[in-house]
């Protein structure tokens, strides 16, 4: 669950804050008078979550994606080293 804070106490407590969202993953939404809310969150988070939706932005990739993951939920895959794939793929 995030964390919700004012401006004003954020502010105050920015440091202790920061620590919170690095160390715990915490989110940290600081509500502001009169503007939107802003979110904080770890810079690592933020480009796993533009690459999530880089990756589904295409109904192609997404459904391969998503089939992909319903197979490894279900261990209907095949079981491969990752040797075997270099081979495979012509890696060397």
């Amino acid at each position: 669950m995030a964390i919700q804070t004012t401006y004003t106490h954020a502010r105050a407590k920015l440091a202790s804050l920061l620590d919170e969202v690095t160390k715990n993953r915490e989110i940290v939404i600081i509500q502001r008078r009169g503007s939107e809310d802003v979110a904080m969150i770890t810079a690592d988070e933020l480009a796993g979550i533009l690459e999530t939706a880089h990756l589904l932005r295409s109904p192609a990739n997404a459904k391969r994606l998503l089939t992909t993951l319903e197979r490894v939920k279900k261990a209907s895959g095949i079981s491969q080293s990752i040797e075997a794939l270099r081979e495979e793929v012509g890696f060397e």
